[in-house]
């Protein structure tokens, strides 16, 4: 019988072993190569997956999503998996980031049960930082707890906030509405979801709009930013569980009443294409 509470401190250790040993001693030093989405990847991105499978089998031996994999694997091993537990793995996120030179990538794993993250670890490696979540355990930085949003804190105004936003997925109408009219100061992208949630958790923004994230982009974060007393939902739903896995389109916030107010400008923008 696995341990279905692995510790999140060993999962950090995991992640940092394999950022040392598999994936900073490639950096700039592999070609990349591009898979059939699009998307690129390369032999560090191999390597560092079966470098996370190998140690988190070893940690509680449950069935295993990668990026890397088939998605025929990746579908069997979620139905497999989605009772007990099931380890979904980033070995990079942010390849294109990482093959062309800038420190924007990171590592990341989450134990997900009933569809759910319980545990979630997302690492920085050039940055050296280590961002963690545990169900009810709050967030967790280089070893230092973070504070959770009081329920009673001040909302931040939608004009001051700065927002993670993936223009690439979203449909063009939207992006040059959110570009020449959306109410928000400002907006980032970053080249790594992993990383924006990371930032999200951290307060270093405020909100993340993305078209289309899969899986082991957002299963970690979800569970940060949750626990950071902040929503996450889809463009289509509130019920950010309910969507597909491996495809949803994100809304989230750290604070609940700019999150309220974020979603609705956005999702009237997208009603408003569709009636044109």
């Amino acid at each position: 019988m696995p341990d279905l509470h692995p510790p999140r401190l060993a999962v950090e250790r995991i992640l940092k072993d394999t950022a040392e040993r598999e994936i900073l001693p490639r950096f700039l030093k592999v070609n990349g190569e591009m898979k059939a989405d699009g998307s690129a990847f390369s032999a560090a991105d191999i390597a560092a997956q079966e470098s996370l499978i190998r140690a988190l089998a070893r940690l509680a031996d449950l069935p295993m999503i990668g990026e890397e994999m088939p998605m025929k694997t990746q579908e069997a091993a979620w139905a497999q998996g989605f009772a007990e537990g099931v380890w979904v793995m980033d070995p990079i996120d942010g390849s294109t980031n990482f093959l062309t030179g800038l420190p924007q990538f990171a590592v990341s794993v989450a134990l997900m049960r009933q569809g759910r993250p319980v545990l979630g670890v997302s690492y920085l490696p050039l940055m050296r930082e280590m961002f963690s979540a545990s169900l009810g355990g709050g967030v967790w930085l280089n070893g230092e707890k973070l504070p959770p949003i009081p329920a009673d804190a001040a909302h931040k105004a939608v004009a001051d906030t700065v927002a993670c936003i993936d223009f690439k997925r979203l449909p063009p109408q939207l992006s040059l509405a959110i570009v020449h009219d959306a109410p928000i100061y400002s907006q980032r992208n970053f080249g790594s979801s992993v990383l924006d949630w990371c930032y999200l958790a951290a307060g270093r923004v405020d909100a993340i709009t993305h078209g289309s994230e899969r899986l082991w982009d957002y299963a970690a974060g979800w569970l940060m930013t949750e626990e950071m007393g902040g929503c996450v939902t889809t463009f289509e739903t509130d019920d950010f569980a309910a969507a597909s896995p491996w495809k949803r389109s994100i809304i989230a916030a750290r604070d609940p009443e700019l999150f309220r107010l974020w979603r609705d400008w956005l999702r009237q923008q997208m009603a408003e294409i569709r009636t044109r």
